[in-house]
Parts: C-alpha cells; structure tokens; sequence
C-alpha cells in the first residue's frame, strides 16, 4: 500500500476518534472497519475540543496518529 507523503489535515470535532493504520479506509485519515481480516488495528484518538488536526499520512511519524514531519524525509 501506497501511503501519501503528506499530511491529512481534518477540521475535528471533539469525541472519540479512530485513526485508519491499514490504509485501506475510504473515509482517510479515519477508519471504516477496512481492516476487518488483517493484522491492523486502529488507534483511538479522543479530541476534547474542535481543532485542526494533522493526522500522519505516511504512517511513519513517531507521534502516531500525528503527523511529525518525517515525510519530509522519506
């Protein structure tokens, strides 16, 4: 699977939210139970206020489900 190499930027509103690990989602950067078969398993994500949010799009940021900027230098 081809991740992009760039952030996934999603205006958030606050209550639980899972992030896709599997990259097979159609609703990217959340999951959609695409998963279901495999090995992957979302991360739960809890936003206690309505923000911007830059989730990691090339799923190699060390603040998972972040983006880090590591992009940057894949």
């Amino acid at each position: 699977m081809d991740f992009p190499k760039h952030p996934i930027i999603v205006e958030e509103t606050c209550g639980t939210k899972w992030y896709c690990t599997c990259g097979k989602s159609s609703t990217q950067p959340h999951c959609d139970g695409s998963h279901k078969g495999s090995e992957d398993r979302p991360i739960k994500v809890e936003i206690t206020e309505a923000r911007r949010c830059a989730y990691c799009g090339c799923r190699q940021s060390k603040e998972m489900p972040f983006c880090d900027g590591t992009h940057h230098i894949l």
